[in-house]
């Protein structure tokens, strides 16, 4: 069994064949995936198609890039459905230095606010990161001190693709690390060495479809069955094998995102 931590089922990419895609996923063991919400908009579809398939889980927030372009009663949005019984997170958040589409400043606020509804609703939130390292981690330290009372985060780096010094900080944090198609590319030397030296019981896999799709499928669309990759990537470079990696970060992530049990009524 799979978990694909993080995938955008409401893009264009998937509207044609979106069951066929599940069903892809459902044969080679994926038994569950979160749909990620980057607008209001975006987080309602989440929901919808979490409400309308059971292998299907939402998370809803406004993604850093997006923060300038809010409209009113778009995080009232978001805060009612944050409390919906298929919403297992709060995000993406975070920050972005890459592009130029919302100030810094602007993106660190709502940054606050989104840790600040997940742990309201006492959910883990993901945060997205893009040349803004040395920022996400002051900013978690600083709330993990001044908001959280010191205790361990229960938030995921989406997509990591940081420093071995950002890893440790990030793990000191409480936080787990998830790691998406980047881990398999050919260049990914750093990247892999940092992977193999996370704790077993801080990973987690993603594939972000239907972007960065892995080796072998590499400039082609990604999709949930994908997973598999980063899994088999983990399982080698920490040497165990692939049904020991499966089940290691199925764990993690039923335990972080407090999952019901698979096959219950309100599950996977």
């Amino acid at each position: 069994m799979l978990i694909d931590t993080h995938a955008h089922l409401d893009e264009q990419a998937f509207e044609v064949d979106l069951e066929v895609v599940l069903a892809n996923a459902r044969e080679v063991g994926v038994g569950a995936i979160f749909t990620i919400g980057i607008t209001a908009a975006t987080s309602r579809s989440a929901v919808e198609l979490a409400e309308r398939y059971s292998q299907v889980f939402a998370v809803v927030g406004i993604q850093p890039n997006y923060v300038s372009q809010m409209q009113h009663g778009d995080w009232e949005v978001i805060e009612q459905l944050s409390q919906h019984p298929r919403v297992v997170a709060i995000g993406e958040t975070g920050l972005d230095r890459y592009w130029d589409y919302a100030p810094i400043d602007l993106q660190a606020e709502w940054f606050d606010r989104h840790l600040e509804l997940a742990r309201k609703v006492d959910k883990p939130f993901i945060v997205h990161c893009r040349d803004a390292e040395a920022d996400v981690v002051e900013q978690l330290t600083r709330f993990a001190k001044e908001e959280n009372e010191g205790e361990p985060l229960r938030g995921v780096m989406h997509s990591f693709c940081g420093s071995i010094e950002t890893a440790r900080q990030s793990l000191d944090l409480g936080m787990h690390l998830s790691f998406s198609g980047m881990l398999t590319y050919k260049k990914s030397f750093e990247l892999r060495s940092t992977a193999a030296a996370v704790p077993v019981d801080r990973l987690l896999i993603e594939t972000d479809a239907p972007y960065l799709a892995p080796v072998p499928y590499r400039g082609k669309r990604n999709e949930p069955a994908y997973v598999v990759q980063m899994a088999q990537t983990l399982a080698e470079l920490h040497v165990v094998t692939f049904a020991e990696m499966s089940a290691q970060t199925t764990k993690n992530t039923v335990d972080l995102f407090r999952l019901p049990p698979a096959g219950s009524p309100t599950s996977w």
